[in-house]
């Protein structure tokens, strides 16, 4: 009810006031238009005004015009009341009509005014005012008053209301947390021991099997569960710490077998019943040419299919060729089967074969020398006395006898060449170590050929041209020799056997070149190239030529293996045969410098050992008595 009295109460004044100024609005319209008509000096302008004034209801209204000093001055005026016109706009009125307001409404205790602009340029303005109904003016004013009492003390109800719902929350939040507080107590106490027993187990997840958990007094469910978890991690502690020790004696086993396959020289290899291996070491893996593979699980008929034939032959001890790219070795193969699979001992003998074959061929050649040598001196100087004794005595067959003994005479030469070769092959005399220019050698070895064989082109490189190496040189200088000779002996070849290839064409080049720690000797030719058994040539009387003894390259290997050096043989320009063959020696400088010192010490300890017998056998005749020694002869 006081809303709605407050809302008509402040209708009526709005209208009021919008009634005023929608009037004022109206007659400054009215007043304009007859000022541009008649002006305000006209005798009808007084009568005008005054009419629009009174038809308007209005009760005063003035013109007033602000000059260039801001001083308000009045123009025309009704005023019943003659009341002053100066201050009847106020300084806040003139900036909101200036500022493009159509018009200003003040509502004052007794009366309500209104002013607009005649004219905004000059500054002219219509001032108008109506008297006020101080009744409903007072009574909307209290209504007003009433209506903030109100919203007051509603408001202040809505406070008190909330601060009590505060309240009221807080109060029966305390009680509701009291409540929740006392039952989890009361569940604690009830559910604590289900929780020792849920962080026990969680404890012995982790690995911790010590963890017990305390049993309580009472024979109920949960000391019952308590007891029982505490037996159950006793037990699983107790059988944890057996298979812990029975595992560390089983990977100290393991690591002492691996340990000990490792160390054997032999490859082995272990099987399950469908031939997948299991276990091996890395001997059998190197044997195998598979060091970048993982054996592990892979068929035996896949890795080694030699293998897997005589597992399937029911062989237990057997000597196989096993091909591994282009190198065959011989193997040395022990077969063992149990009831979970079988276990392969293989060993590499190829070297020991090559030993004893050397050897038994050393043998050989020792015997061969010397039952040829004996016989070949009297033969060639039976055969040179016929010829010097009878040459010029036979008068018929004298050319026939002349070329029959000069045939004697030059293959008893030729067996003799092959007899010293024999000889030297068998008995290798043992090597001195000297600190000997290596480039020196090689350039020797290459300049005797090069003199021989002048059409052939010999060309060398070196790093250095004084590179120091311990070796023996007349050895050394013996090997280099015959692998140029060899090269030589393949370019002619190579030339006899090719009508587009000539002698003038063949070309040698050896190069000597110092590595990180290795001195390498390498020679290249141009000739008819590696046979197709490339792997036997430096085997004993393994030779391709019709009139080699095949002593000559296994005399070279023997002189770089005493000197701690490899040789390998290899196409010079490509995989082709006939295209070229490249040699390589690999000499250690290290390895020889160490045995030259040994050599020298040992030397050192033999020559001081002979001084001390020699001086021991002076004293001894020394002190003889004179009457010992016998009278010279």
């Amino acid at each position: 009810m006081l809303e709605n009295a407050n809302s008509l109460a402040r209708g009526y004044y709005d209208q009021n006031r919008k009634d005023v100024g929608e009037e004022t609005i109206t007659m400054a319209s009215d007043l304009r238009s007859f000022l541009a008509e008649k002006g305000i000096n006209h005798p009808e302008f007084a009568e005008n005004y005054s009419f629009q004034v009174l038809t308007r209801k209005l009760n005063e209204s003035a013109i007033i015009q602000y000059g260039q000093d801001d001083v308000a001055r009045t123009a025309a005026a009704v005023n019943p009341d003659n009341e002053d016109q100066d201050a009847k706009i106020s300084q806040d009125v003139l900036r909101k009509l200036f500022d493009g307001q159509n018009y200003v409404v003040t509502a004052k205790p007794n009366k309500i005014e209104a002013v607009t602009a005649l004219d905004i340029e000059s500054r002219i303005f219509l001032y108008a005012a109506r008297d006020s109904d101080m009744l409903a003016l007072s009574q909307w004013e209290r209504a007003q008053s009433v209506l903030e009492d109100y919203d007051n003390l509603f408001t202040r109800s809505r406070s008190l209301q909330l601060q009590f719902n505060i309240a009221l929350f807080l109060v029966s939040l305390f009680i509701v947390g009291l409540a929740l507080w006392i039952a989890l107590a009361v569940a604690d106490r009830m559910v604590s021991p289900v929780g020792d027993l849920v962080h026990a187990a969680k404890r012995i997840t982790e690995g911790d099997l010590a963890t017990r958990v305390p049993t309580p007094v009472t024979k109920d469910e949960i000391g019952t569960l308590g007891r029982a978890f505490n037996r159950m991690t006793e037990r699983l502690e107790t059988q944890t710490t057996a298979l812990l020790t029975a595992n560390e004696q089983l990977g100290s086993r393991r690591a002492f077998i691996e340990t000990v396959l490792e160390s054997v020289t032999a490859g082995i290899i272990s099987l399950d019943k469908s031939g997948n291996v299991s276990l091996f070491n890395s001997r059998a893996q190197a044997l195998l040419a598979r060091q970048n593979e993982n054996l592990l699980e892979s068929q035996i008929s896949e890795v080694a299919p030699e293998f897997a034939a005589l597992i399937d032959d029911g062989v237990e001890n057997s000597i196989i060729q096993f091909s591994t790219g282009n190198e065959v070795r011989t193997l040395e193969v022990k077969i063992v089967s149990g009831t979970s699979g079988y276990v392969i001992t293989f060993e590499d003998i190829t070297q020991r074969l090559l030993d004893q074959r050397r050897a038994a061929w050393s043998d050989v050649a020792r015997r061969i020398a010397h039952e040829i040598k004996n016989p070949l001196t009297p033969i060639q100087l039976a055969a040179e006395r016929l010829q010097r004794r009878f040459g010029r005595n036979v008068e018929e067959g004298a050319s026939v006898f002349s070329q029959l003994t000069g045939t004697i005479v030059r293959q008893v030469g030729d067996l003799r060449n092959i007899v010293d070769e024999f000889s030297s092959f068998a008995r290798m005399p043992k090597p001195v170590f000297r600190e000997e220019n290596l480039t020196d050698i090689v350039k020797q070895a290459m300049f005797l050929q090069e003199v021989a064989h002048p059409k052939i082109q010999f060309r060398f490189e070196a790093d250095d041209q004084h590179t120091s190496l311990v070796c023996d040189r007349r050895q050394l200088g013996q090997a280099l020799t015959n692998i140029v000779k060899n090269a030589v002996e393949a370019i002619e070849h190579k030339a006899a056997g090719n009508a587009d290839y000539s002698i003038d064409d063949g070309q040698i080049m050896m190069a000597v070149r110092r590595l990180e720690e290795d001195i390498e000797i390498q020679l290249d030719d141009n000739g008819i190239g590696l046979p197709a058994e490339r792997e036997r040539i430096v085997e004993p009387y393994m030779t391709t030529r019709d009139k080699g003894t095949g002593l000559g390259l296994a005399i070279v290997k023997k002189i770089v293996e005493e000197h701690f050096g490899t040789i390998a043989f290899t196409d010079s320009v490509s995989s082709e045969q006939g295209s070229g063959t490249r040699v390589t020696i690999r000499l250690c400088p290290s390895k020889l410098e160490r045995l030259a010192e040994g050599l020298r010490q040992e030397s050192s300890v033999t020559d001081k050992a002979r001084q001390s017998t020699e001086t021991l056998s002076k004293t001894t005749d020394q002190k003889r008595p004179q009457a010992e020694k016998l009278p010279p002869v």
